[in-house]
């Protein structure tokens, strides 16, 4: 016979699940290199890429990108195994994560919980946040975290310890807040902490599949939810377009993304350069030649770049497929000629012709709305 708190916890579900909508992940994003300073792809790092987060430990070694999901789905029960290996296989699916949740209270008050083992979960949360190692570590070694809108709400002071009643009891120190991408979700437990407080098992997932068309994807999912699951979706509508002056020297990835899209393609969202140079090379952590002798920052094939690289940004001499300073505005140029700055299918288009698979076109949409959020 389950305990009282359990069966408490059980029926909150339907008040998380109402809630959890608005999720805004993140995505084969990486991290947008964006502050001058480094030596590694011409002397230009990622923001985010503070000491701490390339501390040599398990979470940071575990974080390798941020993953964007398509679909949030929510079994008020908890999903069965039968269920997760199921939607596991559903065609077009490239990536998926489940997590305990239920509304539970801090000294009194309501709050919507999930846990988490933090060295998967980070990379479906937002850029930012997901870029915070000390966040991380924090709820590996058994500290709660929440939302900022949550430390709010609940007067959560950092460092000091607060009763959370679940199935069960537990004292725990809160560590820190920060953008955790789901409404309604107040608070971060880890794994263990989220057994003990009787937190329903698997009550949702995260999947992502950026090469399935929507409508097939929310059918075959639903198909294996039944009628009690609910289904949100994720997936960016339509990009936003930021205009930006040009005629600035670039000194990072992220004035250079920008200058590059204002000078030669008007109209072209900076995000799908930051996108594009993030998916084929990490910004430049990855400068090939691929398998198919792509190279550099941007990832050109030698015989487009023949057609279409430019000398960029003050630089003297032959067009560099290997210089940042070339190369990005050289995509923006190509972009443009391809009907870029139109946007819409127009913009769709010239990104499938720069990488010839819909799922590739799905992944640079999708992050660059990420980067416009999170870099307004």
């Amino acid at each position: 016979m389950e305990c009282p708190g359990r069966v408490a916890a059980v029926g909150a579900v339907a008040a998380l699940a109402a809630s959890l909508h608005g999720w805004s992940g993140a995505g084969p994003a990486r991290m947008l290199p964006g502050e001058p300073g480094s030596a590694a792809s011409g002397g230009i790092v990622a923001p985010h890429a503070a000491p701490a987060v390339r501390a040599h430990t398990e979470l940071a070694a575990s974080f390798r990108r941020i993953i964007l999901p398509d679909l949030l789905v929510v079994a008020p029960k908890g999903l069965t195994r039968g269920q997760i290996a199921r939607l596991r296989h559903v065609p077009g699916v490239r990536n998926m994560i489940t997590f305990d949740g239920a509304e539970i209270k801090v000294n009194g008050a309501a709050a919507g919980a999930i846990g988490v083992n933090p060295a998967s979960f980070r990379s479906w949360v937002p850029l930012r946040t997901a870029s915070d190692q000390a966040f991380w570590s924090a709820l590996g070694r058994g500290e709660f975290v929440a939302s900022r809108s949550a430390r709010a709400r609940l007067g959560l002071r950092r460092g000091d310890r607060y009763t959370l009643v679940g199935g069960s009891r537990r004292t725990l120190r809160f560590a820190a807040a920060g953008a955790l991408g789901v409404t309604g979700v107040d608070l971060l437990v880890n794994s263990a902490d989220s057994r003990a407080l009787g937190l329903v098992h698997r009550v949702a997932a995260l999947i992502s599949a950026p090469a399935a068309g929507l409508q097939t994807l929310v059918r075959d999912v639903r198909a294996i939810l039944g009628p009690s699951g609910k289904i949100v979706t994720l997936r960016a509508r339509q990009l936003p377009v930021t205009r930006v002056r040009a005629g600035q020297q670039p000194a990072s990835y992220l004035q250079l993304f920008k200058a590059s899209a204002a000078e030669y393609c008007p109209g072209l969202s900076w995000t799908v350069l930051a996108a594009i140079g993030q998916i084929e090379s990490g910004d430049g952590q990855n400068m090939g030649p691929s398998s198919a002798g792509a190279l550099g920052p941007m990832q050109f094939l030698p015989s487009t770049w023949k057609a279409w690289g430019i000398d960029g940004f003050g630089q003297t001499g032959p067009p560099d497929i290997m210089n940042p300073y070339d190369a990005v505005p050289s995509a923006a140029r190509l972009l443009c000629a391809d009907g870029a700055a139109a946007g819409g299918q127009s913009l769709r288009a010239a990104i499938y012709d720069y990488n010839h698979a819909t799922w590739y076109v799905n992944e640079v949409l999708a992050l660059a709305a990420e980067y416009a959020a999170d870099y307004r």
